[in-house]
């Protein structure tokens, strides 16, 4: 019992290491991509700069839910906090995908934007399987779903490369809002399995269990 105990606070401190670098990263991604998107009238980057912001309210809502040692009870608010997360941010890139391939103007070259997307694209799996892993062990489907939140923003991030790059290079306008509409289309899917609380199976309980985890199989 002591070991069981012992390994959740592990993962609980885990969780709020992981929870507070994916905040600061956003942040200053958010910052650089909205600063170089205006530069460039570069409504990609703007968008992408905006959902750095709907990842910090993600992240700190799991920060909100285990900042309480009986980190359970938070556990649904924590859940529609994210999935109001995915929703807004599939609006977004819906509409500015729609108002791009509408042709709302056309985005200059951005040296910045490629390197900010470049970076992402390397950082975010990263993290987002740490919170994974760490969320499928504890038991924790708002964990888990920030995890899919930061998944989501690598995906963003090569969309962004992708359309930056061939906007650059060929002057492809069309690229990035077609990929972008897939995106939304994901984005959707997991903001109704995070409002429903699909995102991970309830932890074993912690007699008998070694480290706790997933009762059912469901978060392998």
């Amino acid at each position: 019992m002591t070991t069981v105990v012992t390994r959740r606070a592990t993962l609980q401190r885990r969780i709020r290491w992981l929870v507070a670098a994916t905040i600061t990263y956003n942040v200053i991604e958010a910052a650089v991509a909205i600063s170089a998107g205006t530069a460039a009238s570069s409504a990609a980057l703007i968008g992408f700069g905006l959902d750095s912001v709907v990842e910090v309210a993600s992240a700190a809502a799991v920060a909100w839910q285990f900042s309480v040692a009986d980190h359970e009870r938070r556990e649904r608010t924590a859940l529609r906090v994210i999935a109001v997360s995915f929703f807004a941010l599939a609006a977004y890139v819906t509409f500015d995908a729609v108002r791009a391939l509408l042709g709302a103007g056309e985005a200059g070259h951005s040296t910045a934007g490629l390197v900010l997307a470049g970076l992402s694209l390397v950082i975010m799996p990263f993290l987002s399987y740490a919170q994974r892993r760490t969320g499928h062990e504890l038991g924790s489907a708002s964990a888990v779903a920030d995890s899919k939140q930061t998944l989501l923003c690598t995906y963003l991030s090569g969309v962004l490369l992708v359309g930056l790059a061939l906007n650059s290079l060929f002057g492809w306008s069309w690229a990035d809002p077609i990929a972008a509409l897939v995106i939304a289309a994901v984005a959707v899917k997991e903001g109704r399995e995070a409002w429903r609380g699909e995102a991970c199976c309830v932890p074993l309980p912690t007699a008998g269990a070694r480290t706790g985890g997933c009762a059912d199989g469901c978060c392998g």
